[in-house]
């Protein structure tokens, strides 16, 4: 495990008989074992099928004979605010957490590791078992995953939309990602608003970005010789440059302004993504 620990659990939705679930990136992220609890007690070994990092999904196919009961993947596309949902999780008993509740936004949402995506869901009551667990609407069917905690009081959940999964399924299934979309440039910061731009928070050890020379605590301000006013932005700004070009970003550090340079890389080199042996 590169990233975030050598163990972590959390929901997901069996949507095809054959087995195969749908759940966040981050839980299966460089994943070498996979155990799944099913809620009749038995434990199943799954496989990573894939991972789409963009919108932050992953698929796992459940090993053994099926077919599986599986749930239904809706329409997500006409979702609007007040309509009423459920967040069906399980907690790490293994127990059922079913929050009621409705959506309250639907906007775009930019998180600090190279994030975002246009269309996000807010929903409440929050779900403390929210990491993978699926979205229903009030026919059942799957609009949306679970992603995220969001907020202090009240606290709310993050779910991303299904259409973001059900328009690249097929691909993400048979290849472990979707090759027919260019990969997103990636340099490896975590970034958050700041007063003058945007602070690095953190760097990623294995991307470009550390091999470049940035540090915790940098503010970038430009990249190549445009102004960075938040996240979003920068995030614009880094994904409209060529993949794998050079990319010039002033930063500011003591008080005093340097100019680094990095050379943008596919995360998907850099991380298990898939069951399939690297190519």
């Amino acid at each position: 495990m590169l990233t975030l620990g050598p163990e972590r659990w959390g929901g997901g939705v069996i949507f095809d008989p054959a087995g195969y679930a749908l759940t966040v990136s981050y839980v299966l992220l460089d994943a070498e074992i996979i155990q799944v609890a099913l809620r009749d007690g038995r434990r199943v070994p799954a496989t990573l099928i894939g991972l789409d990092l963009e919108p932050g999904l992953g698929v796992i196919k459940l090993e053994g004979e099926g077919p599986w009961p599986a749930a239904p993947l809706g329409d997500s596309s006409g979702v609007a605010v007040g309509d009423t949902t459920a967040t069906v999780g399980v907690d790490a008993d293994n127990d059922l957490v079913v929050a009621q509740g409705s959506v309250r936004e639907v906007r775009s949402f930019a998180g600090y590791w190279e994030y975002m995506i246009d269309r996000a869901f807010i929903v409440a009551p929050y779900n403390p078992a929210f990491g993978g667990s699926p979205l229903v609407n009030v026919r059942g069917e799957v609009i949306g995953i679970t992603s995220l905690r969001l907020g202090d009081r009240p606290v709310v959940n993050l779910a991303i939309p299904i259409e973001y999964f059900t328009a690249t399924k097929d691909e993400l299934i048979s290849r472990g990602r979707v090759m027919s979309r260019r990969p997103r440039p990636w340099i490896g910061v975590y970034v958050f608003p700041g007063d003058h731009g945007v602070v690095v928070g953190g760097v990623s050890p294995v991307g470009p970005a550390r091999q470049a020379g940035f540090r915790r605590g940098d503010t970038i301000v430009r990249i190549n010789g445009e102004q960075v006013g938040s996240p979003e932005e920068f995030y614009r700004r880094l994904w409209q440059t060529p993949f794998g070009e050079e990319i010039t970003l002033v930063v500011l550090r003591e008080s005093r302004l340097h100019v680094l340079k990095v050379r943008s890389a596919d995360r998907y080199r850099f991380f298990r993504t898939t069951g399939k042996p690297p190519e």
